[in-house]
């Protein structure tokens, strides 16, 4: 019989073309869905992932990076006391007003991110090249990310105003966007002179790099016990800090709850139209099964058949889906559309496909019932 399943599926594919493009196509909403939830939310953590910091220290119950309020600048110096620290940068945030020179371009609200413009300087090092940190080092100079020049009304080496204050665009860079709002960079000189009264002389965070990764909790465990004298604050491990950034968007507001429903909506129809269309597969060669079961072929037999055509199905529609998913989510990233995949995440979509196939045959298999050599006469 497994044999049969196979040469059936060679020599009648025109039949099982639609339950296999059913297959795939389940599996691409599931893969495009899934990458936009990770880079939708994933982007509310980019000041994180995009860092090379280790710890972070903010107010203590900070739900999101950009909720973070100022501490106090003895935080700076508990941070250097830990033995796991090898290095420690503060970060200012502001959130500023942004006024382009277009005529009758209206405000746009901005968050500028002050950071060290020393070479050596941790958050966004996986996003910026070198040159670009040293261009921060100009009065006035921020970097804004490339998709959102014509938002801004700029362009790279135009000026704008954030605050009232004179700024330059000095250069732009992929993979910044955010949620809420457009993201600047720009040192913390710069920074402070827009912030004006309101940046006081301490930071909203304080990040940290410890001498390995795995020495990170330990350090974190550490400090989080606090100590007299430092103000109120909060550590966190870059990992934890990143997924609390995430976990508050997705499922404490109205947009990620929203976004998630519609992930389950698309679910339950991928699983339905891949259900039926194994099924009407099923349904459709039942005069086949029942000349099977009239030559002695079991009922067992006949549903191991069932089962082994969903699989080959389900395999097929994943490659399928996998391809589609691959050119889509490409195109999508070129045009800036927030989109992330993991092989993690790639992998729970395909299993979950391949559930549903499996679990498609199974219920198809009931079809078998009026599979009786009764039918061959109707």
């Amino acid at each position: 019989m497994i044999p049969l399943a196979r040469k059936t599926l060679v020599h009648e594919w025109r039949r099982f073309v639609p339950a296999v493009f059913a297959v795939g196509f389940s599996g691409l909403l599931l893969m495009v869905q899934a990458a936009l939830v990770l880079g939708i939310f994933g982007s509310a953590a980019v000041y994180v992932r995009a860092s090379t910091a280790d710890l972070w220290a903010g107010y203590p119950g900070t739900q999101s990076v950009n909720f973070g309020r100022a501490i106090g600048r003895d935080v700076e110096s508990r941070m250097r006391m830990d033995s796991a620290v090898t290095a420690v940068e503060p970060y200012l945030w502001v959130d500023g007003d942004w006024r382009s020179a277009q005529a009758g371009a209206g405000g746009i609200s901005v968050y500028v991110s002050g950071i060290r413009s020393a070479p050596d300087g941790m958050l966004f090092a996986r996003l910026i090249a070198p040159w670009q940190r040293d261009a921060l080092r100009e009065p006035g100079a921020v970097i804004v990310d490339r998709a959102d020049l014509d938002t801004l009304g700029v362009r790279v080496g135009q000026t704008a105003w954030i605050n009232s204050h004179p700024v330059r665009v000095a250069a732009a860079v992929d993979g910044l966007r955010g949620l809420g709002g457009v993201n600047v960079l720009a040192s913390l000189d710069t920074a402070r002179e827009i912030a004006g009264a309101e940046a006081g002389s301490g930071s909203t965070y304080v990040v940290a790099r410890t001498r390995s990764p795995a020495d990170a909790a330990a350090a974190q465990a550490r400090l989080s016990q606090g100590g007299p004298g430092f103000g109120p604050f909060e550590v966190w491990t870059a990992r934890q800090f990143s997924r609390r950034s995430q976990l508050y968007w997705m499922f404490d507001t109205g947009a990620g709850v929203a976004v998630l429903f519609m992930v389950i909506v698309v679910c339950l129809v991928g699983t339905v139209v891949t259900s039926q269309s194994l099924m009407g597969v099923v349904a459709g060669t039942a005069r086949e099964y029942a000349v099977l079961n009239a030559l002695g072929a079991s009922r067992g037999a006949l549903g191991r058949l069932v089962i082994e055509q969903a699989c080959w199905i389900g395999g097929l529609g994943l490659l399928v889906a996998g391809a589609t998913s691959a050119a889509l989510l490409g195109v999508a990233a070129a045009y800036g559309v927030p989109v992330a995949m993991t092989p993690r995440v790639a992998a729970a979509c395909a299993v979950l496909v391949g559930i549903v196939a499996l679990f498609s045959g199974f219920f198809a298999i009931r079809g078998l019932l009026r599979a009786d050599p009764a039918l061959l006469l109707r």
